[in-house]
């Protein structure tokens, strides 16, 4: 069943990346505001957890013991700095493993899970999307920073040795005619941390300039995507 789920789940992360890159080259950087506005996103800077509000926005979301999956307790929004609660419970960077899933390619798109699995000894959180950069042999970024796509953020708790994964999609630079080049490096930076962590890129050319070169990210959701 949890298989099942992840695949509907993907399935939609393609169909959506379609929909999402019709839908921009008809409005621009312009279009709606709202969770579903693509943003910016720093690739070595910690983002904002928050999808379009501004400020740091924390969600938590308290579900039942007895209904895992399901959001049966309260939703509670700190719009402002994270609570004291929030930053102890948040997974820092030296609390995570980095990695990249098995792409899942779609109507001309490239969709690639990032995955942060937690490696401490300790149960923490995190929220909302990465940070990501693509860097060549000598650390050079490749390309222009990635930006937001759509998707509502979300507590996802890790206890230790479980993950969260975010997707990353971009156009195949073969199909739609973007300046490609392929990275060595994938820098990820945790949700609200500076310090990134870094993943040897094998998912072969990226777009990096011209048309449709533009790569986007979701926000975290439990598991590893595949």
């Amino acid at each position: 069943m949890t298989n099942k789920s992840l695949s509907v789940h993907r399935a939609a992360l393609v169909a959506g990346a379609a929909l999402l890159l019709g839908t921009l080259t008809a409005c621009g950087s312009g279009g709606d505001s709202g969770a579903s506005s693509a943003q910016t996103l720093s690739g070595t800077a910690a983002p904002a957890t928050g999808g379009a509000t501004t400020g740091s926005a924390i969600a938590s979301v308290t579900a039942s013991a007895s209904a895992p999956g399901t959001t049966a307790g309260k939703t509670t929004l700190t719009v402002g700095e994270p609570s004291s609660a929030a930053s102890k419970s948040r997974c820092h960077t030296s609390e995570l493993r980095a990695s990249v899933g098995r792409n899942d390619p779609g109507a001309g798109q490239e969709n690639f899970p990032i995955v942060l699995t937690n490696t401490s000894s300790r149960t923490c959180t995190v929220h909302g999307y990465p940070g990501v950069a693509f860097l060549d042999a000598s650390g050079k970024q490749l390309g222009p920073d990635p930006v937001r796509g759509w998707g509502t953020p979300k507590t996802v708790t890790l206890a230790p040795g479980r993950s969260a994964w975010a997707g990353m999609t971009f156009s195949n630079p073969g199909v739609s005619g973007a300046h490609a080049a392929t990275p060595a490096t994938l820098l990820v930076t945790p949700p609200d941390e500076r310090d990134p962590l870094k993943v040897t890129w094998t998912g072969g050319p990226v777009p990096v300039s011209g048309n449709a070169s533009t790569v986007r990210l979701m926000v975290f959701a439990p598991g590893t995507g595949s």
